[in-house]
């Protein structure tokens, strides 16, 4: 069902800017983390793209795409995201973060599965997978923003891998 992107949706930085400052003070939070952990950025990303697929949230799937590729991420991978499962060219440190990343997303489903939380302590150390945990959970809360307020994809820009 189409939206009508012309309807206006309240401004919460602007309404409400103490929360949205500790929404980013957490988002910090969690990039701190996962540097901490030494998880890989592509591999975040991966994790952004993958929930926001599966909200449907068109502006984070836009930034975090673009993100991606300006880390180096190939469009094949990134178009293939949504059928990981079946694509070969996943390894098995992104396939368990990738699963994660689903079952957090999905926690009305079934939750978080002993299976699933086993592959990611297989690959991942503790403060590796708490990392993720956090990273699935920050994606997950900005894309009920971005779809809540109608966020317009279209116009980020990411900024260029540093070398």
């Amino acid at each position: 069902m189409p939206h009508n992107e012309s309807t206006p949706r309240v401004a919460l930085k602007k309404i409400t800017p103490d929360v949205s400052g500790a929404m980013g003070a957490l988002h910090g939070a969690a990039v701190s983390a996962a540097q901490d952990a030494k998880l890989e950025p592509e591999l975040l990303e991966l994790v952004r793209i993958r929930a926001s697929q599966i909200n449907g949230c068109a502006f984070c799937i836009d930034m975090h795409t673009k993100d991606a590729r300006a880390q180096g991420e190939s469009e094949q991978r990134v178009y293939a995201l949504n059928a990981w499962r079946e694509m070969p060219f996943f390894n098995q440190r992104e396939r368990a973060a990738l699963a994660l990343t689903e079952a957090v997303t999905l926690v009305h489903d079934g939750h978080v599965s002993d299976a699933v939380y086993a592959q990611a302590a297989e690959v991942f150390d503790e403060a590796q997978i708490a990392a993720l945990i956090w990273a699935a959970t920050v994606i997950n809360a900005y894309n009920r923003i971005a779809i809540a307020t109608r966020m317009v994809p279209g116009g980020y820009q990411a900024a260029q891998k540093k070398a």
